[in-house]
């Protein structure tokens, strides 16, 4: 069966590679695919039961070596992340800039405790969620334009407390600081 599978692998290996292409839009992962389930194949053993559509198998072979490819590839950082982590690692040890953090975020929680509970719910839906609006003003069961007032009041209310400028990003006057 081995020798069958490679035969067939060699024989549609251009067919093989043409499809990857398409689907992979990489030519340099295409030829390392290819030439991993190449491997593949010469190594395995008879498959048990065989196969009734022979390409079809080795062709999805080919895309699961292109998968495990990407994911393995996916672990690893460009020299450009790298630098701005080694940038960061050097300005996350400043005493001062440490201290100035902490003492934001104490701001922070203290001006999200003077919040409404509603406006407080739906700061954290919007901000830290990332929920749309739409589907906020569903949750609490108001109107989506009564979302973007409460959301404004909150947001202007945690900068005025942190004694930053609140960027509108959203309605008239999109853009503008507050």
């Amino acid at each position: 069966m081995e020798a069958t599978m490679l035969g067939l692998f060699v024989d549609h290996y251009n067919d093989f590679a043409r499809r990857l292409r398409r689907r992979l839009r990489s030519d340099a992962l295409v030829d390392d695919v290819m030439q991993e389930t190449y491997l593949r194949v010469e190594s395995m053993r008879a498959v048990e039961g065989g196969s009734s559509n022979p390409a079809g198998y080795l062709f999805r072979m080919a895309l699961n070596v292109a998968a495990d490819q990407r994911r393995a590839e996916s672990r690893y950082l460009t020299g450009q992340e790298v630098d701005e982590l080694m940038h960061v690692a050097d300005d996350a040890l400043d005493p001062a800039r440490v201290f100035r953090a902490r003492d934001d975020i104490a701001a922070l929680e203290r001006a999200l405790q003077e919040l409404t509970p509603r406006q407080r719910d739906i700061l954290i839906a919007a901000r830290v969620d990332d929920m749309p609006q739409a589907d906020i003003a569903r949750r609490f069961g108001i109107s989506v334009r009564m979302v973007g007032k409460d959301l404004k009041a909150a947001l202007e209310h945690c900068g005025l407390r942190l004694d930053r400028p609140v960027v509108q990003r959203f309605g008239p006057g999109a853009g503008k600081t507050s």
